[in-house]
């Protein structure tokens, strides 16, 4: 990895300790800055470093001190010893997979990468939900794992709309989304032990990555449900931050930046609740809405807005 060198991070004095796992024979070792939280990765196999890289969060940038906020640790098991061969990885001294596949490792140690600059990113505010831009304006799909977010998102960036994120909507305090473009996860297959998880960028949709941030237009509070109507339940603005605040990561951990990113986007955008059938379907109808709000922009309550 030519433009990550290899550096043995370790993490600020008065942090968690990790004694334990410090023990063990590292021999690489990288450290990279996103959204001002400093990262290291370390493991025992130095050629692992070549397949690292697509694991770092979007906007990463390689940095000199090897001091850093949060440690991450992957043993990949050279099969010499004996048992059953694990590989193995851990956030700070916590233990979060033991597996013999190395790819779902690599899976989680991302995953974890992840949700770490989530909850830790000090001057942003990230929201579990799917974002893409359409005209000047962003869209907001929060929701859980499996609401759909991903298919919905997909089915946007091939109308046309600029991808942000399928996974995060990462907001200031102005209430403004900005990208954090990850490749795609679509999810393929009848079910959750078949399926296959397929990494698709925009380019391949049809579609292409947003270059900056937008204001937030609309937030669709929506989740699949085959044969389901298009109803939307317009919300207040104090309605749409509590229901927003139940998909915000630091939530508890930074609730006054909070508040102040979702008041901002509650202010300034119209929020629905509804279910969804189809996916297409939807996604024709959250950009007719989106430019409907243009032309009708009332933010005062959920009356008015129904008029």
């Amino acid at each position: 990895m030519s433009c990550l060198p290899s550096q043995m991070p370790h993490l600020r004095p008065g942090s968690e300790r990790t004694e334990r796992i410090d023990r063990f024979a590292w021999t690489v070792g990288m450290c990279f800055d996103a959204f001002d939280v400093r990262i290291g990765v370390r493991s025992n196999e130095p050629l692992l470093l070549e397949r690292l890289e697509p694991c770092l969060p979007p906007g990463w940038t390689p940095v000199a001190s090897p001091v850093v906020d949060q440690l991450f640790s992957l043993w990949v098991d050279d099969g010499r010893g004996p048992g059953r061969r694990l590989h193995r990885v851990y956030a700070g001294r916590a233990s979060r997979l033991r597996t013999p596949d190395l790819g779902q490792a690599l899976d989680v140690l991302e995953s974890e990468i992840r949700q770490c600059v989530a909850a830790r990113a000090p001057e942003r505010v990230f929201v579990h939900a799917g974002v893409v831009g359409w005209r000047g304006r962003a869209i907001l799909i929060p929701g859980r794992s499996r609401s759909g977010k991903t298919t919905l998102v997909a089915e946007l960036v091939k109308e046309g709309a600029s991808y942000f994120s399928d996974e995060f909507a990462v907001l200031d305090r102005q209430g403004h989304v900005h990208p954090f473009a990850k490749p795609l996860s679509i999810r393929e297959g009848p079910c959750e032990v078949h399926e296959i998880v397929r990494r698709r960028h925009p380019g391949e949709l049809g579609g292409r990555s947003a270059p900056g941030a937008l204001p937030v237009g609309l937030v669709a509070l929506t989740a699949h449900r085959a044969g389901a109507g298009w109803g939307p339940s317009w919300l207040t603005c104090g309605e749409a931050v509590l229901e927003m605040l139940a998909h915000t990561v630091p939530a508890r951990l930074r609730p006054e930046a909070c508040l102040e990113a979702l008041g901002a986007v509650a202010a300034r955008a119209r929020v629905f609740r509804c279910e969804r059938g189809e996916a297409w379907e939807a996604a024709r109808a959250l950009l007719g809405m989106l430019e409907e709000t243009e032309r009708s922009p009332c933010r005062e309550t959920g009356e008015e807005e129904m008029r």
